[in-house]
């Protein structure tokens, strides 16, 4: 993992909140499965951490919950980035003797592990291959989607996995959104971000020339709605700003182009397009 993708000056995704229909029963997934720690917790919300001091995720349960909603924005999955490939073989091993049914891809930029939660809530985990082996062409990073060496990976470490390594970090956030031409304005040019691959129906964008911080796809639907608050699914995303000379920039960016911005105590918040609920941050 190349740490200039997650500190200044680069433009992150910090960690996120999503909804879940039984705290306790997620909670012992997060903590045994994918191996958080609890950072906070009260009866209906759990913040979770891998160093033990920053929020990656918060779980939280409505007290008038549903059930995740079909065919609508949102989440697709959150990617938590291991720090190396002996992790991520460690990872493996682990979530195998666990039972959990898994996807698994080769990018050539990363090698990565798909999964759900109890409630269909979807889960990335990863590793980079180093940037310098990333192929870019006009400002476009080389993406597929190859079947995952598995065994090679396999047979890297000899490690146990002991949970979240504390390097970990939140490495991107995938959303399903309703129209990629709105989607695109308001990503690109309000907040600044830049187009770094396309997929059919699917954009990814960066800062600072990371392969992606944020995807975004119509897989659901061109037209797609929001799904209720109260359901399973996103509550909302943090993007980290270096400083609040670039926040405020940006903020008045989006102002310019007619989206609103709610000031928060130290946070400022913004929806996209399609209803996914942004809090714009300093670290």
């Amino acid at each position: 993992m190349e740490k200039q993708f997650f500190e200044k000056p680069t433009v992150y995704v910090g960690g996120l909140s999503i909804n879940v229909t039984d705290l306790d029963k997620s909670l012992q997934f997060y903590q045994e499965i994918v191996g958080f720690n609890v950072l906070e917790k009260t009866n209906n919300k759990a913040v979770l951490t891998a160093d033990g001091k920053n929020a990656l995720l918060t779980i939280e349960q409505p007290s008038d919950v549903v059930p995740k909603e079909s065919k609508t924005t949102g989440l697709y999955h959150f990617a938590i980035l291991l720090p190396s490939r002996a992790d991520l073989s460690a990872f493996l091993k682990h979530v195998i003797r666990s039972g959990v049914q898994l996807g698994a891809s080769d990018h050539h930029v990363s090698e990565a592990l798909y999964f759900s939660d109890p409630d269909g809530n979807g889960i990335e985990v990863y590793r980079d291959r180093p940037a310098s082996e990333w192929i870019w062409n006009n400002n476009q990073v080389h993406m597929v989607t190859d079947p995952l060496d598995g065994n090679g990976l396999l047979a890297e470490s000899q490690k146990e996995w002991n949970g979240l390594p504390e390097e970990t970090v939140m490495g991107h956030i995938h959303l399903h959104v309703s129209d990629l031409k709105t989607t695109e304005d308001f990503y690109m040019g309000g907040l600044g971000f830049d187009i770094v691959t396309t997929y059919p129906g699917a954009l990814f964008t960066s800062t600072n020339g990371y392969h992606h911080h944020i995807g975004l796809n119509v897989w659901n639907g061109v037209g797609a709605k929001a799904p209720s608050k109260n359901s399973v699914g996103l509550n909302w995303y943090t993007l980290v700003y270096p400083d609040e000379a670039k926040r405020m920039e940006v903020v008045k960016q989006l102002q310019s182009k007619g989206y609103e911005v709610i000031k928060k105590q130290d946070k400022y918040v913004v929806e996209d397009p399609s209803k996914n609920a942004i809090h714009m941050v300093i670290k």
